[in-house]
């Protein structure tokens, strides 16, 4: 590797922690980095996992005094997060991701819309959030959606970030710092399941995982460290924004390009 490859990588895996950490949607700028500079796209796609999933060890940190409130909500998550996560990660290293690409656009901003409203809709349709908690219905809806994100996640994964933010809106989760450390950690599990897979596959580039893993780890960090001092509608601002953003990206490489 070049210098200047060096550096854009540790800085698109930089980059890609800090959005991660906030709303989701960085596997949008590593991905591309792996594709500009040559690798293929499975492997780009794998790599650029492992390379996150181990970054997210900072923003878990970041956001460890907001564990012990979404611990409950994380217990009935977790399974379905490592199923869906190992089913995607099969799907990948067996099928093109072509196809499924395209979707990615629609996903991206159907969940940043959802998110944009979740505040109304939940008004509309009767939701308490003071008893989310009790409303089996409502529980299991959210952990049957959590596992078709678990899957995407494990086959493409950028933007399930948004996704979760939206369900957990939905079920009655309101502190966006708290929802955000809720998610971090289920995304992490669902990219560590993934990445165990592509590393038996051997669909990992090292040196190129190992330049990002640096840039990752203080990405998410900065992220999700001082994300939290910002008031939470000026957090919710830019994880809208982030959303459009990614979305127009995307909806531009895939059908306008």
């Amino acid at each position: 590797m070049s210098g200047v490859e060096m550096i854009c990588l540790a800085a698109s895996a930089a980059a890609a922690g800090v959005i991660n950490a906030v709303a989701g949607g960085g596997t949008l700028i590593t991905f591309p980095t792996l594709l500009f500079f040559g690798t293929s796209p499975i492997v780009a796609n794998a790599s650029s996992t492992l390379a996150l999933v181990l970054g997210t060890g900072g923003s878990v940190f970041g956001y460890r005094r907001h564990l012990a409130a979404v611990k409950p909500w994380l217990w009935r998550f977790l399974p379905v997060s490592i199923v869906g996560g190992l089913i995607g990660s099969v799907l990948l290293t067996q099928t093109s991701d072509r196809t499924f690409s395209k979707l990615v656009p629609f996903l991206i901003l159907f969940a940043t819309v959802l998110f944009l409203i979740q505040g109304i809709l939940r008004r509309h349709l009767g939701f308490d959030d003071s008893t989310a908690g009790h409303k089996p219905h409502r529980i299991w809806i959210a952990v049957t959606f959590q596992f078709a994100v678990a899957i995407y996640g494990g086959y493409f994964g950028a933007g399930i970030g948004i996704l979760m933010l939206a369900s957990l809106g939905f079920i009655g989760l309101s502190n966006i710092h708290e929802m955000n450390a809720l998610k971090t950690v289920l995304g992490s599990l669902i990219n560590l399941v993934a990445a165990i897979w592509f590393i038996g596959a051997g669909l990992i580039h090292w040196p190129k995982t190992g330049i990002m893993v640096l840039g990752a780890l203080a990405g998410y960090y900065l992220g999700s460290h001082y994300s939290q001092r910002i008031p939470q509608k000026y957090v919710r601002c830019l994880i809208t924004a982030i959303g459009f953003t990614i979305s127009a990206i995307t909806f531009y490489k895939e059908f306008l390009r």
